[in-house]
């Protein structure tokens, strides 16, 4: 554990003092796009953050691989090879894209392309676990055609949500410590070597998000822009192709000691790529739904428009740090309750757990249209919108606020002579000056 937590910190700060420098060059580069109808931020606002995450990635993988316990991932698999490979390729798609924009459908071909680089050098589902069964293996076709639609889905649910300050970033960093959490349980606790590349995989991407949040949160200083959400979207995929299919439920039924306890553990494989797509639930839904809305207008799906998740929150009422937060919540329920199933022999604690933290979830959603007033005890210390007569003392002192320039008007007309008044009513209208020129 204290090798893998040196290595996200590390990849955390450099990604952090990297991102100033990378902001000043982005500025210089002009890679400052204007601001567009369905953008939430009202000024220009340099990009290219990927830069600094990449710069990060490449100090933790260099420092992992100093490491006597590390070391053996380098050396016994050609996931991180194949990782660099994939990672790259993204990497400059999406600087290319910050800088002069590329077309939706070269993106996808670019995307279909890393993933098929990584398939190539060996990151691909070769099995799935079937408890009782065992894994079933999958043909290098079919293997390759649900890892190239992960790495693609993926990369795409995250570009989706990179519409507000910090929320992309926190949640694939939410997402990333609940990989964490499963894949490390998986490798420490029942000795499965297998799931050890996932586990540094999170490390890295938990470290890339925290170094780079402070930059990017509400009001946002950097956007990490294409370069890198499609990247972070790519190490979210990889962490799961890397976990998913390499654990044998065989292996932890003979150390859980029954078939049953093995089934809670394995929950989250039950299902192919479940644990992965739990994850990104909210993300992957604001994709599905942004698919269908645009493809019944009879719009490309690729077209972009002001309809998500997180624009429908500010609609509603909600402020943009609040927006964020919920969806934080959401993310971080959903994920960690999957992994809580697998942990515990008794899913009905986190299931109720669940629906208790799904109310509260829910009455913080509807609050923007639900405003109680407080007790008159605090009322000095809420939002006006929560005090009692708040509107009308509002209006009352908009009322107030409207007369003053009124009577001060009126008070400074007084003072002048009769004389003054009638040329100061006249002005704007060009009478005096048509006057005087009939005089002369």
């Amino acid at each position: 554990m204290r090798e893998y937590l040196l290595v996200l910190f590390c990849t955390a700060a450099v990604t952090y003092l990297l991102t100033g420098p990378v902001r000043k060059f982005a500025i210089m580069a002009g890679a400052m796009p204007a601001v567009r109808a369905r953008d939430v931020h009202r000024e220009p606002t340099p990009r290219l953050g990927g830069i600094a995450m990449f710069g990060g990635l490449c100090a933790g993988l260099l420092v992992a691989s100093q490491l006597h316990g590390l070391g053996k991932v380098f050396s016994d698999s050609s996931d991180i090879r194949a990782l660099l490979s994939g990672v790259g390729i993204m990497w400059v798609l999406g600087v290319l894209d910050d800088k002069w924009g590329v077309d939706a459908l070269v993106k996808l071909g670019g995307q279909m392309i890393a993933a098929g680089v990584m398939v190539y050098q060996g990151i691909t589902v070769i099995s799935i676990p079937v408890p009782g069964v065992g894994p079933v293996a999958l043909s290098p076709t079919l293997g390759m055609v649900i890892t190239v639609a992960l790495v693609v889905v993926m990369v795409n649910a995250v570009n989706f949500i990179d519409g507000l300050d910090g929320l992309a970033g926190g949640m694939v960093c939410i997402a990333g410590i609940a990989f964490f959490l499963y894949s490390y349980r998986l490798w420490y606790v029942y000795q499965i070597s297998e799931a050890a590349p996932s586990v540094l995989f999170s490390a890295l991407l938990i470290g890339m998000c925290l170094g780079f949040l402070p930059h990017n949160l509400h009001p946002a200083r950097i956007f990490m822009g294409d370069s890198g959400s499609m990247m972070l979207g790519l190490m979210l995929a990889v962490s799961a192709v890397s976990v998913t299919g390499r654990v044998d439920p065989d292996l932890i039924t003979a150390q859980a000691g029954s078939q049953t306890a093995a089934t809670h553990i394995l929950v989250p494989t039950y299902i192919p790529l479940l644990l992965p797509l739990a994850v990104i639930a909210l993300p992957l839904a604001d994709l599905v739904l942004a698919v269908v809305r645009r493809s019944w207008a009879g719009r490309s799906p690729f077209a972009a428009d002001k309809k998500h998740l997180h624009h429908r929150l500010l609609e509603i009422g909600h402020s943009h740090s609040r927006a964020v937060l919920i969806m934080y919540f959401w993310a971080a329920l959903i994920a960690f309750g999957t992994v809580g199933i697998s942990v515990t022999n008794t899913g009905r604690a986190v299931v109720l757990a669940c629906a208790g933290l799904c109310l509260v979830g829910l009455v913080v959603l509807l609050l923007p249209w639900f405003r109680p007033k407080a007790p008159s005890a605090v009322q000095a210390f809420v939002p006006p919108r929560y005090r009692r007569g708040g509107k009308a003392a509002a209006g009352t002192e908009a009322a107030a606020g409207s007369e003053a320039p009124v009577q001060a008007e009126q008070g400074a007309m007084a003072e002048l002579s009769a004389r003054d008044q009638e040329l100061l009513g006249s002005l704007g209208t060009g009478a005096h000056a048509v006057g005087d020129r009939r005089q002369s």
